[in-house]
């Protein structure tokens, strides 16, 4: 299964390198950057120290839509005061989700925003969950490279056991649900109700395969009677 991390505009060489050594460390070995050349600089193959291949593989981005064009399911990483989603997932609940998630989708990505000011709303819109590490107080703050590190450590689980994908599986019944719901919303005239988009957006993605399935089944049966 395909595994990417994705660093949006980040600033610091340094932070890079340690990200693509973390990977490595736990198995992870797709680094995506979106919006920065800061990973060319001479610093980011010094701290990634035996990483290099990660670097050497780096793929850049202007979006974060266009890094995410080809992943089936997407979690982003955020503190509680940045965004606008009242769910966040612990980095011990990701686990879970995402095990659950390597029996029906083929990719999946990990997302970490700027250093300075992290991921925007409209990016974070763009993701199937969020997620924040719970700390003992609000400052000191995790830099980058740490955060990279606990998430890689966390999931590497899921990194060392191939997944059985079942015969049924469709890796774009998430994608496919997300835009039944939008589309519903607008037939009921409903659709500027953000908090209802919103609260729809972000349970979307706890649902497990079955769960979509016959949430797809009832879309089905409301949109003919419409």
């Amino acid at each position: 299964m395909r595994f990417p991390l994705i660093l949006v505009s980040p600033a610091r060489a340094e932070n890079i390198g340690a990200a693509a050594r973390a990977m490595k460390t736990m198995g992870f070995s797709e680094l995506r950057i979106v919006q920065s050349d800061a990973w060319r600089l001479p610093a980011t193959r010094v701290v990634a120290h035996g990483a290099g291949e990660i670097v050497d593989n780096i793929q850049h981005y202007p979006s974060l839509a266009a890094a995410l064009e080809d992943i089936d399911f997407s979690v982003a990483t955020t503190a509680r005061s940045r965004a606008k989603f009242r769910y966040y997932a612990t980095p011990q609940q990701v686990e879970n989700i995402l095990r659950e998630k390597q029996q029906w989708v083929s990719s999946m990505a990990l997302v970490f925003g700027r250093e300075d000011s992290g991921l925007t709303n409209e990016e974070l819109a763009q993701v199937d969950l969020l997620t924040g590490i719970p700390m003992a107080n609000d400052y000191p703050s995790l830099n980058l490279g740490q955060a990279v590190m606990v998430y890689c450590y966390q999931l590497s689980s899921l990194m060392q056991v191939a997944p059985t994908v079942s015969e049924q599986a469709d890796s774009q019944q998430l994608s496919a649900l997300r835009q039944r719901l939008m589309s519903l919303l607008a037939r009921l005239n409903v659709a500027d109700d953000a908090k209802l988009a919103d609260w729809l957006q972000q349970r979307i993605g706890l649902l497990q395969q079955r769960d979509n399935a016959m949430l797809h089944r009832l879309l089905h049966d409301i949109e003919k009677k419409l």
